[in-house]
Formats: structure tokens, C-alpha cells, sequence
């Protein structure tokens, strides 16, 4: 085989790899990580199960993929469009408003990857739970050291309890609350210290 058969081979093998992550996310954050399997998502793109299998091994890696593969999502529709903003209160706002828009739209069919499948391995250790416990903790650290642009606050615990917030408004607006989104921030806002809110 020649070297630009091979590039091609591996061009094409990182392509098929991106479109069963990118269908992976949008199930497990529906069904969690553990409705994964290699037939189902064979089934549901018309590819060859063993091709997915190649991809990827075990299930183990496939589910890791999918977390790293949801976290490069929540990244470029949250993350970075916040980043744009000065740190403290402006960014800590985009950072909330970006995080709401995710939810409400949203952008996975489950709503919130981490909140669909956190609750599932938070009792499981291994990797899995690690890569999402690590992923979780990234964010609330991001709040924090928002938050700790803010005098007199807490960072650690505010971060905590706009997470809270956060994952309760997800679960809301799954359930059809769609005064949720406003009534988080009214929430966040009472959080922090009155001259900052708002």
C-alpha cells in the first residue's frame, strides 16, 4: 500500500470515527452511555458493526470517545463563545446564558450530556466515571474562578449551587417547564452579592 493510500485509509477511518461519536452523543443523551452498544449504532447509520468495532475496541473506549466527543460540543457552544467576554461577572453571565441556550435548544436530543448520564456512574468507578466526574469538576472550577473576580463570595460554594441550579433547570425544561430558564437566573442572581447581579 502506497503512503497516500494509507493517509487516505487513515483520513477516511478519522471521518467514520467523527460520525459515530457525533450520533453517539445524541444517544447516550437520551438514553446514557449505557444504551450504547456497536449494533445499535451500526444499525442506525447503515455501517458494518465489526467497522465500528475496528474504530474502537471495547465498549469502554467507545463510551470514553463519546464523553470527549460531548465535551468538544458543550466547548464550542458554551465555553468559547463566553470566553469573549471580561472575566468576572460578564463572562460568569455568558457563561450562564450559553449554558441555558444549550439546555433550552437544545443541543443534544437528552438535553444535558453530563446531567443524562452523571446520575448513571456516579456508582460505578473506572474510567468512565472518572472522564465525566473530571469533566464535571472542570466546570464548576471554570464558575469558581469566575466567581472569585467577586469580592465577598464564596467561589467554591456559589460554583456549587449555580451547577445545582443549572442541572435543575435542565431537568425542568426536559419535563416542559419552559419558565425555567428565567427562573434560574433569578435564582443565580440571588446568589451573588446585589451590586454584581444582574
Amino acid at each position: 500500500m502506497s503512503e497516500g493510500e494509507q493517509d487516505g485509509r487513515l483520513l477516511r477511518g478519522a471521518r467514520s470515527r467523527q460520525t459515530v461519536v457525533r450520533h453517539a452523543v445524541d444517544v447516550a443523551s437520551a438514553d446514557g452511555l449505557d444504551g450504547l452498544s456497536f449494533g445499535r449504532l451500526a444499525t442506525d447509520l447503515g455501517i458494518s458493526k465489526a467497522g465500528i468495532q475496528t474504530l474502537f475496541g471495547t465498549k469502554e473506549n467507545l463510551q470514553l470517545a463519546v464523553i470527549e466527543g460531548a465535551r468538544e460540543l458543550f466547548a464550542e457552544a458554551v465555553l468559547r463563545p463566553a470566553a469573549d467576554q471580561p472575566p468576572g461577572i460578564a463572562r460568569l453571565t455568558a457563561l450562564i446564558e450559553r449554558w441555558l441556550d444549550y439546555a433550552r435548544k437544545p443541543l443534544f436530543p437528552g438535553g444535558c450530556f453530563w446531567a443524562a448520564n452523571l446520575p448513571v456512574f456516579d456508582s460505578k468507578p473506572g474510567p468512565v466515571r472518572d472522564l465525566l466526574a473530571r469533566q464535571q469538576q472542570a466546570w464548576r472550577d471554570l464558575l469558581a474562578g469566575e466567581l472569585r473576580h467577586i469580592a465577598e463570595i464564596d467561589a467554591e460554594s456559589t460554583a456549587f449551587q449555580i451547577d445545582a441550579v443549572l442541572t435543575a433547570a435542565n431537568i425542568a425544561l426536559r419535563l416542559g417547564d419552559h419558565a425555567a430558564a428565567d427562573t434560574a437566573r433569578r435564582t443565580v442572581e440571588r446568589l451573588l452579592p446585589e451590586r454584581t447581579a444582574g
